[in-house]
């Protein structure tokens, strides 16, 4: 998703409450992306500069750590219609997707849930944009409510230069996030699964997780913006009362969710922070996505990579690095979820 919309806020101070749970959340992301700075110092490529996101390739996959509690290893809300998607109007190619995880037999249900840490917990996984969006541009751009104004329905993604879509990039990803997660117990479900024509719309997705009762949403994405901007970033839910939309209840648990999350991407793919937005935290607040706005339940996006940069696609067309980002994601995850 390209962020050439509304104006990002600037990343929330941190809260005064001092309980266990905030200390521990408060030293969390730091020493993640300490870990991740001195990895860059000494076995980093040091290729580009000094971008937030050297650590690129072989280099990555050498720092990253061994699977850990999240399991064995094996789409938008994007609103991303709401993230103002630069996807220069064409349908991407379909790209050799080695190493990409299969899907379940029942697109977007889960299955039953088995024993570990996180049986009984629900985790709804949010793959941005349809592949088949394309073919029905008509419907996504039709306005739906989402709260504070109207948005598009939904919008194409972005894609490679070479023609790797967004799309094919968060259903993948959401798979091996699904057999990690259902490994630890997890009810996992799908917003979509490729298993509709288009969408779902933004406001359903967000209604598709509050249904679930979910304790955790995630919505995947990779971002579209200019050459040189690297890196991931997670986006938070702001303070949000208008309409249908208010993220009171929920902006403190999604922003200890995205902590989690960003802590966690660093030390599994061994990449860092973006470059361009969230100055250099990985955490970025907004208040204009819908998925985030409709939401009555702990929801963060994270934008894994900018698709187009060459050496943050090279990455996100790699299914060994899309396995690093879901571990990465999974562990978050489960790391919020058992506290």
């Amino acid at each position: 998703m390209s962020y050439t919309g509304p104006d990002f806020d600037p990343p929330p101070s941190r809260r005064f409450r001092r309980g266990p749970l905030t200390v521990a959340l408060a030293a969390l992301v730091p020493g993640a992306l300490l870990g991740w700075a001195v990895y860059a110092a000494v076995g980093g490529s040091g290729d580009d500069g000094g971008d937030a996101s050297a650590s690129a390739g072989a280099s990555a996959s050498a720092s990253s750590p061994a699977p850990s509690s999240a399991g064995a290893s094996p789409s938008d809300e994007s609103d991303e219609s709401d993230e103002s998607d630069e996807s220069d109007g064409k349908k991407p190619s379909a790209s050799p997707d080695s190493g990409s995880a299969s899907a379940s037999s029942s697109p977007s249900a889960s299955a039953p849930a088995g024993t570990g840490p996180l049986k009984g917990k629900v985790v709804v996984i949010d793959p941005g944009h349809n592949p088949g969006n394309f073919q029905h541009t008509a419907e996504i751009n039709r306005q739906v409510n989402i709260g504070t104004n109207s948005k598009e329905c939904d919008t194409t993604g972005t894609s490679t230069n070479d023609g790797f879509s967004e799309a094919k990039f968060t259903l993948d990803v959401a798979h091996r996030m699904r057999s990690l997660l259902e490994g630890q117990g997890a009810t996992v479900k799908l917003t979509q699964d490729d298993d509709r024509p288009f969408g779902p719309c933004i406001d359903e997705r967000a209604r598709i997780g509050n249904k679930a009762k979910a304790d955790a949403v995630v919505s995947i994405h990779a971002d579209g913006s200019g050459t040189g901007n690297r890196g991931f970033h997670v986006i938070l839910p702001g303070p949000v009362n208008s309409g249908a939309a208010d993220t009171r209840a929920i902006v403190e648990p999604s922003r200890e969710l995205g902590e989690r999350i960003a802590g966690n991407f660093v030390r599994a793919t061994g990449n860092g922070p973006s470059n361009y937005v969230g100055g250099g935290t990985g955490l970025v607040t907004r208040k204009d996505l819908g998925g985030l706005n409709l939401s009555t339940v702990p929801k963060v996006f994270i934008e894994c990579g900018n698709m187009r940069d060459s050496k943050d696609a090279a990455l996100l067309t790699s299914g060994a690095w899309r396995q690093k980002a879901a571990q990465g994601i999974s562990e978050g995850i489960v790391s919020f979820l058992r506290g």
